[in-house]
């Protein structure tokens, strides 16, 4: 049977990375493609005990249908986290609990996108957000970047020659796929020229607490004074990805509205996954969990800038983040980086190659390298391999 399906399926694609992850998925592969937590951080027996005493403690309450915006506890602990921890201080009540952050990039699309308006990103940016912001049929204009992140100069040139822009949807801290952390100095820039056109932000954090070296810089929306920037958090790198638990914490009329596209999508994001990580927060130390994380992913990528040093050819570039899950590996001029793909996979080592994160099919020479699931023998062969690939086609 020809299913009649709406024209907005025709911009909707299967994600490049969770089709390369079924490929990765041979223990033969060494996969630096995913984006995954390490498993072995989860706090397993700590989840037992406190989903246990929880289902005993208030387990009628905790299977019933509960109030959209999210168990007011949990809600109450975020703004105290974001107030102390990330210096951007708000109250529960600015705050919605969602089915992860990535919840909240489908809600923004279908709060503010008509077919055709402009969508900005970071060039390049995070894959899970086009393809959520790609359902409501925008235009995406591609906000340059560098070493310290977005370029200011150039989103005011794009807001002065372009109408119709709706919001602009940034990672500054440690970027997904680059790594690349925003400067202060481009973050009050940045500021600056939003204050301009009163353009509203998405500031997406899934990553800000995962800071190997040096000092956190303010969040955005810590620095904003208009009311146009909100904060997407999640739990899923800082406890586990499995509980979706993410928030938006931003303007009262944007959060409200938020509310109301939640009632129609799911009610509620899920009562007992709210209620474990409260319980978790109540009982365990989440900070120290927190340095539990740093430590290990700070190893990891210490080891795999090291092999990389010693490894990969001359003329192969690649970012040195503080934090974060990733690097971003350029190869010279004139090589192929989907021609080096598929030498990694003959290799049986996998990237994600840079073209997935651009909405406007650029043709790229990087690749997305993840080192944080990766124990640190298997990131050691798996750079020789890629090595080994990259060479093959210069």
């Amino acid at each position: 049977m020809e299913y009649k399906f709406a024209s907005r399926m025709e911009r909707m694609k299967a994600s490049e990375i969770r089709e390369l992850l079924k490929l990765t998925a041979r223990p033969e592969i060494i996969s630096f493609a995913g984006g995954l937590p390490a498993p072995e951080l989860f706090p397993v027996k700590e989840i037992a005990q406190v989903s246990h005493d929880l289902v005993l403690k208030e387990g009628q309450k905790l299977l019933q249908y509960a109030t959209t915006e999210g168990r007011p506890t949990l809600r109450e602990k975020i703004a105290k986290r974001m107030t102390e921890k990330y210096k951007t201080p708000v109250v529960a009540d600015d705050i919605l609990i969602t089915t992860g952050s990535q919840q909240c990039l489908d809600f923004a699309g279908k709060l503010f996108l008509d077919p055709g308006d402009v969508v900005l990103c970071e060039s390049p940016s995070y894959l899970g957000a086009l393809n959520a912001f790609n359902a409501y049929q925008p235009v995406f204009k591609e906000v340059p970047t560098d070493g310290e992140g977005i370029i200011p100069e150039e989103l005011d040139k794009i807001l002065a020659s372009t109408p119709k822009c709706k919001f602009i949807y940034v990672i500054p801290d440690f970027q997904n796929p680059t790594g690349i952390c925003w400067s202060l100095e481009r973050r009050k820039k940045f500021i600056e020229v939003i204050n301009k056109y009163d353009l509203p932000v998405f500031e997406d954090n899934p990553y800000g607490e995962l800071r190997y070296r040096g000092e956190s810089f303010p969040t955005l929306k810590s620095m904003d004074t208009k009311g146009l920037v909100s904060f997407l958090g999640t739990f899923s790198k800082i406890f586990c990805p499995g509980l979706r638990l993410g928030w938006i914490a931003g303007p009262h009329a944007i959060v409200e509205k938020f509310v109301m596209i939640k009632q129609s999508a799911d009610l509620h994001t899920s009562n007992f996954d709210q209620g474990v990580a409260d319980a978790y927060m109540d009982t365990y130390d989440l900070d120290a969990h927190v340095k539990e994380i740093v430590a290990l992913y700070g190893h990891r990528r210490d080891l795999i800038l090291k092999t990389m040093e010693e490894e990969l050819p001359e003329g192969v570039e690649f970012t040195r983040p503080d934090g974060g899950l990733f690097l971003w590996v350029t190869v010279p001029e004139g090589v192929s980086a989907r021609k080096v793909f598929d030498k990694c996979i003959e290799q049986k080592v996998a990237a994600v190659i840079g073209d997935a994160f651009y909405p406007n099919d650029k043709t790229d020479r990087s690749m997305r390298v993840n080192y944080s699931c990766m124990p640190d023998d298997k990131i050691v062969e798996g750079v020789k391999r890629m090595a080994k690939a990259i060479k093959e086609c210069m």
